[in-house]
């Protein structure tokens, strides 16, 4: 149980009213810095828009955007680069009270085109090759009837962002006296454990997160943010905080360069930043072996999928007493725990050890947070009789104002997720894991990864992190074989690029590491798999383990 978060009673409330709040108070600071290109000796150059520059902009563009039929309620899927364009985009569309669809481009064609097509988008904002993508899938976007092209606009008609905004008036635009619980964004999952879904994201929802995110992190007025994942990026406006946006390829993290990071960090003296698992563990490396001391820098946030103990002890190496934030959470709903890496590293690492999970700290104040019974079927009301025993494993569920309460179009999905608590919507987050003694979380996995063994269920972060310890692991999964009830569990091994122990050393030390833990005394069957593990495309950091276990089931027996 957490104490509320205190807030005044609110009958209107829209995301974009921290921005012109912002630019009245701290009209000069910067709000965005881009990268602009490469001087003679090869520096990176940059552009930005103060909060009043950014305010002016998106007031233009909201403007510009309602003249032609984007305004309230409007389902308007925007498909623009991290840019100063983006920022200013966004705003806008909050502003005239547009309901701004976001899809990661990366999920694949076929799950594109069944979440654009359930969506049934009204307007279409993009770059070129955005365009060509929805003329590509024309058959699932026939509902779009306003078209806005930012940058180059080639034979696909439509409107230009650019001459929107110059024939907008200069006047500031009266933003949309949105409600709390009018829909302000349906953002996709990342589709790591099935076809992404749309959570229906409220302003009442976007509010609590900025105040949350305050709240638990204390963010001065002086911050400077370097945010490598976009929607992460679109918070630091609202919270007064300058976001610099990285030389990379926010569709990759896990193949952005350290040094571009770096140079990020160094050139505008960011104290805070977002990073996936993958991201941070290059950077960490390339810390370590460099002896790189990123001074200005107090706090890391990273999310998305566990991050690996040695990446936290790498990155807090390359900080002056500033440790790595991993608060847990999910699109549906986030934050809901959170904990630093010097609790982790002085404390709960041993536990993680011995395979008791990875400890994700306590539950955020103002959200509960509560642990029952793992079933596949869905619950319709909930009852005090669904929770588990005191340290006993089960599903997480969290209630809260910043809980989405449904995925857009998909009912039956909806009710397997969400459970009804007295007219407040509880969401299963589909992790399962357990509460010690002091209150804190321990994730312990996916439900939908269990193996369901002979023995009973088996999960798999508690075993996967007994073995990922040993120096020759970059990684590990745990997938079964086998039919449900008899499944057998095979672990699945990444190397460490340059690990110098052959396949079959290497795996006779992992089974020695079995047999000294209860948790992984049954995984007999270890293997070394070819190659990196396939990962999501959002964070480049969880393992698409049904593609393991397809893999499995193909090898010879």
């Amino acid at each position: 149980m957490s104490t509320a978060l205190q807030t005044a009673p609110q009958t209107s409330v829209n995301i974009a009213s921290h921005l012109p709040a912002m630019a009245a108070t701290q009209p000069h600071k910067r709000a965005v810095v881009v990268p602009s290109g490469r001087d003679k000796q090869g520096n990176v150059t940059w552009a930005h828009l103060t909060f009043r520059q950014l305010d002016q902009s998106s007031d233009r563009i909201a403007h510009g955007l309602e003249s032609v039929g984007i305004r309230r309620g409007v389902r308007t899927v925007l498909m623009v680069k991290p840019s100063l364009e983006f920022f200013a985009l966004v705003f806008a569309l909050y502003k005239v009270g547009a309901i701004i669809v976001m899809i990661d481009p990366g999920i694949g064609s076929k799950a594109l085109k069944t979440c654009l097509k359930e969506v049934q988008p009204e307007a279409f904002v993009g770059v070129p090759a955005a365009h060509v993508a929805r003329l590509i899938f024309r058959s699932s976007l026939r509902s779009v009837k306003i078209n806005v092209t930012v940058g180059p606009r080639l034979f696909w008609g439509g409107h230009r962002l650019r001459d929107l905004k110059e024939a907008a008036p200069e006047t500031p635009y009266l933003m949309a006296d949105t409600e709390p619980d009018e829909v302000a964004a349906v953002l996709f999952t990342s589709g790591s454990t099935g076809i992404p879904k749309g959570a229906v994201y409220t302003h009442g929802m976007f509010d609590a997160q900025v105040r949350f995110l305050k709240q638990m992190y204390a963010f001065g007025p002086d911050e400077i943010d370097l945010p490598t994942f976009p929607l992460f990026a679109l918070f630091d406006p609202a919270l007064g905080m300058t976001a610099v946006i990285p030389d990379m390829d926010a569709r990759k993290p896990g193949s952005a360069d350290p040094k571009k990071i770096i140079e990020a960090i160094e050139d505008h003296g960011c104290t805070t930043m977002f990073g996936s698992p993958a991201l941070l563990r290059n950077l960490g490396r390339y810390g370590a072996e460099h002896d790189i001391h990123l001074r200005s820098l107090k706090r890391v946030l990273s999310a998305g999928a566990p991050v690996p103990h040695q990446v936290l002890r790498d990155m807090e190496g390359m900080m002056r007493g500033g440790q790595v934030f991993t608060p847990y959470g999910a699109t549906e709903s986030l934050p809901v725990a959170n904990i630093g890496s010097h609790e982790v590293l002085s404390d709960t690492h041993e536990g993680t050890a011995r395979g008791l999970g990875i400890c994700v700290g306590k539950a955020v104040d103002g959200i509960t947070v509560r642990v029952i019974g793992v079933t596949d079927e869905a619950i319709a009301t909930w009852s005090d009789d669904l929770l588990v025993e005191p340290g006993a494993i089960g599903e997480i569920t969290v209630k809260g104002p910043q809980v989405t309460r449904e995925y857009f179009g998909r009912p039956v999905q909806t009710a397997l997720a969400k459970i009804d608590d007295g007219g407040q919507v509880v969401h299963r987050m589909g992790d399962v894991g357990w509460f010690d003694e002091q209150g804190r979380l321990w994730m312990c996995g996916r439900k939908s990864h269990r193996l369901q063994t002979a023995r009973g269920p088996m999960f798999t972060v508690p075993v996967e992190r007994v073995f990922d310890q040993h120096e020759g692991v970059l990684r590990t999964a745990l997938v079964g074989h086998g039919e449900a009830g008899s499944e057998l569990p095979v672990l699945l091994v990444e190397k460490e690029a340059g690990a110098s122990l052959s396949d079959a050393a290497l795996i006779s030390e992992l089974q020695a590491l079995a047999s000294r833990s209860e948790r992984t005394q049954s995984v007999a069957d270890i293997r070394v798999y070819p190659g990196s593990f396939p990962v999501d495309i959002r964070h480049n950091a969880k393992i698409n383990r049904e593609q393991l276990r397809l893999w499995v089931a193909r090898q010879p027996t």
